[in-house]
């Protein structure tokens, strides 16, 4: 089996969710394997999120660059081609960053490339099987990857739990000095940061989340209702911002907002990966979709097929009644 790499995704000396993710994926590619993370950036944090995945990877290999002080995928590009052995199997997260750092990555390192992987089902004679998602997650293929020369795999937010096992203490190895000179020919310029709004969705332990099932604005109360008997606020996905039923600042994905709430309500969505893509923490998802087939249901914890028209109204009764609050 080939040596298998984590690119490790962080912000403010924190290593996004997504790290122990990416182990548990690796774990299922080859359960015998010594897992690499690489964290690359700059600064005094840059130990942080070192120390951080230590408990998930065998060995962690720290790359300072002051070029990398703000994330660039063509110096991070740059700079993994440089250190990363022939053959090696690299998993980078299928988001913003990863989306635009991996292709490319795949060619630099002439190996192949599978996006926006939910599933492994195991290696075979060299070959990779995984299952990726077609048609806006219409469809699930069942794909095979030649990892005879390497592979670069996208994995889905999301789509993988972290395994409860004990933290394996890796050592931090520097390969800074491998880097070298990085130069790339676009550059950081500022982040934008959208207003929170009347209602911050990211400080809220429980969301409720609608999408295009809630059909119509005048439906938009029927969700807010429950959101206010189970104490949450209401969020919602990009169609139901696009129909100006709420507010820019309650949405949730690639185009909206990160939450890491500890419920998360998925209302008549889908679920493709641009709205998964902005749910973190590992939060348990109940999906309610009318579609037996919806992409969500492949990482809900909990799937109701049913109208959400009518099983809202009666699960926001429900919980009115557990806390001794009247029906309307």
């Amino acid at each position: 089996m080939p040596r298998i790499f984590a690119y490790i995704a962080h912000k403010g000396g924190v290593a996004d969710d997504s790290a122990a993710e990416l182990a548990a994926v690796a774990k299922k590619i080859d359960a015998a394997a010594t897992l690499t993370a690489v964290v690359m950036g700059w600064g005094a944090e840059l130990d942080s999120v070192c120390n951080a995945v230590r408990g998930s990877y065998a060995e962690v290999w720290k790359i300072a660059n002051e070029s990398l002080v703000y994330p660039n995928a063509e110096l991070v590009r740059k700079a993994l081609v440089k250190v990363l052995p022939a053959g090696g199997v690299v998993l980078v997260t299928h988001e913003h960053f990863g989306i635009d750092l991996a292709p490319g990555l795949s060619i630099k390192l002439k190996a192949a490339f599978v996006s926006d992987v939910l599933e492994i089902e195991g290696v075979e004679d060299a070959q990779l099987k995984v299952v990726r998602q077609e048609f806006g997650g219409q469809v699930s293929a069942h794909v095979r990857c030649d990892i005879s020369s390497g592979a670069v795999v996208t994995i889905r937010p999301g789509a993988f739990k972290p395994l409860e096992s004990t933290p394996v203490s890796g050592s931090v190895n520097d390969k800074s000095a491998d880097v070298g000179v990085l130069t790339a020919s676009r550059r950081y310029l500022q982040t934008m940061v959208a207003e929170s709004g009347d209602v911050d969705i990211t400080k809220h332990n429980v969301l409720v989340s609608i999408g295009r099932g809630i059909q119509e604005k005048d439906n938009v109360a029927i969700a807010q209702e429950l959101a206010d008997a189970m104490g949450g606020a209401l969020s919602c996905s990009r169609p139901v911002v696009d129909a100006k039923w709420l507010d820019k600042s309650r949405q949730v994905g690639s185009s909206g907002k990160t939450v890491k709430p500890k419920v998360y309500l998925a209302c008549g969505i889908s679920g493709a990966f641009q709205h998964l893509v902005g749910i973190k923490g590992n939060p348990f998802i109940v999906a309610i979709n009318k579609n037996p087939k919806a992409p969500i249901f492949q990482v809900a914890d909990v799937g109701i097929v049913d109208d959400l028209l009518e099983f809202l109204p009666e699960l926001t009764n429900k919980i009115r009644e557990m806390h001794g609050v009247s029906a309307k």
